[in-house]
């Protein structure tokens, strides 16, 4: 049984590259990415936290290099690619993890919050796609694993832009998805529920939104960060083989949840 599951969802042989990978999430599915046996590059616009996360992979035997990246930039993704191929010889699976949020009242939100919201988030994710993408096309195979979000249908109050933007990515990988699925390469998005970091704790989850949140989980209760790697994993690996253009909840039941 042992080894028919390794065989089924086994990433030994393949190179991963996460954006975003020095992050709370990100973080955790570039670890896991590893533990399943990818050779991971851990790309972040912070330098430091990157670093730490490969470090992390290094000390438990895996194979991981450390790059920053500015996901607005098409450039800085190239240079991404450049350096995952230059460690790993090749790209089979990208998560496109680079993500930013802001708590602003839709009257306040100025030009310039709107506008970096949806470039770090959308167009980050059209990036990555456009630019990893190229080689996974050439060699006839790839995964690649967008980040949409409970907010990209219906939106959640408090995260106008956010909302707007994970609408778009949602959409986006659909689109992509069909122009690639008969060339060997699978776009899916993964939609975590609620996860919170320190940051969203900070910024968006007080007492009554917390309240609101678990009423409408059915598990009543947050997610883990490792909670998700099943998914992230089954995406990544063969055993996804016949599936594009999908949007996996990992929620704890907040998407089917009315009253």
């Amino acid at each position: 049984m042992a080894s028919y599951l390794e065989e089924l969802f086994s990433l030994k042989g393949k190179a991963a590259a996460v954006t975003g990978g020095g992050g709370y999430l990100c973080g955790e599915m570039a670890r896991g990415l590893a533990r399943a046996g990818a050779k991971v590059a851990v790309l972040d616009q912070r330098p430091a936290k990157a670093e730490q996360v490969c470090q992390e992979i290094l000390a438990f035997g895996g194979e991981a290099v450390a790059h920053p990246i500015d996901v607005t930039s098409k450039e800085s993704f190239r240079e991404a690619l450049r350096a995952t191929r230059d460690a790993f010889g090749q790209v089979d699976i990208l998560i496109n993890g680079a993500g930013m949020n802001a708590p602003t009242p839709l009257l306040e939100i100025p030009e310039e919050e709107w506008e970096q919201i949806l470039h770090v988030n959308l167009r980050g994710t059209l990036y990555g796609c456009q630019v990893f993408g190229e080689p996974m096309l050439a060699q006839g195979t790839g995964s690649i694993i967008n980040i949409s979000s409970a907010s990209a249908g219906p939106p959640l109050s408090k995260a106008f832009t956010y909302s707007v933007s994970k609408a778009g990515v949602r959409n986006l990988t659909q689109n992509i998805a069909r122009e690639w699925a008969a060339c060997g390469v699978r776009v899916n998005a993964l939609r975590p529920g609620f996860f919170p970091t320190e940051w969203s704790i900070k910024h968006f989850i007080d007492a009554a939104r917390d309240a609101a949140i678990k009423s409408h989980t059915p598990m009543k209760r947050y997610g883990r960060p490792d909670e998700l790697l099943g998914a992230v994993l089954w995406l990544a690996s063969d055993a996804s083989s016949f599936v594009t253009g999908a949007e996996i909840a990992v929620d704890g039941g907040f998407s089917c949840m009315t009253i």
